[in-house]
């Protein structure tokens, strides 16, 4: 697993018993899986108590350093073994590896489900309604008398419940004729491509 300098040092600060005991390493452990899982960013969320002897600026560098080695190890469908020896790798020693493996896999499911809703899936139209304006002047007062077209197209995201969403648009009657043809050209090459 490719993790970034900055992350590899980061957790490299996590492993290091100097800069974080046991029992801190698992507070600081505990508070990424949280955060990564609540639904709200939460800004004291690395003030908790089992923190607080340790410079601010360490943990902040440790959370995100660990969040982004979660997120990626999720992203990969990692296992132990996986896991185990890319920590190795940066130094951890075993307990904070059972630690860290256990919170991982309390925590995977929910947060391949977090990931599946951040995913780049393009909106469904649902309904597209129109208005033709016609434009007598413009912004200078001079004569346009140019027909236009409003358009409104009432889109939802698959991945989310209930996030229909309104696009707005005007266009002219040239830009309405070119999108139609091209809507058309992509309904074709979709019918043949499912014909195959």
């Amino acid at each position: 697993m490719e993790l970034s300098e900055s992350v590899q040092k980061g957790l490299q600060s996590a492993a290091d018993p100097s800069l974080f005991d046991l029992r801190s390493f698992t507070v600081l452990t505990d508070v990424t899986f949280r955060s990564l899982l609540s639904a709200h960013a939460d800004p004291g969320v690395l003030a908790d108590p089992g923190l607080e002897n340790i410079d601010r600026v360490l943990v902040k560098r440790c959370h995100a350093a660990a969040a982004t080695c979660i997120l990626e190890m999720v992203k990969q469908n990692a296992d132990k073994s996986t896991i185990s020896s890319c920590l190795e790798d940066l130094t951890f020693d075993a307990e904070r590896i059972e630690i860290f493996w256990k919170s991982y896999q309390n925590s995977k499911e929910e947060l391949e489900g977090v990931l599946t809703s951040i995913g780049s899936q393009l909106p469904h139209i649902n309904d597209v309604s129109w208005r033709l304006q016609y434009h007598m002047k413009n912004g200078h007062v001079h004569k346009v008398n140019e027909p236009f077209y409003l358009l409104s197209l009432n889109v939802e995201n698959s991945g989310l419940e209930g996030s229909a969403k309104d696009i707005n648009f005007s266009c002219t009657v040239e830009q309405l004729q070119d999108l139609v043809g091209k809507m058309k050209d992509a309904a074709k090459s979709l019918e043949k491509a499912t014909q195959m």
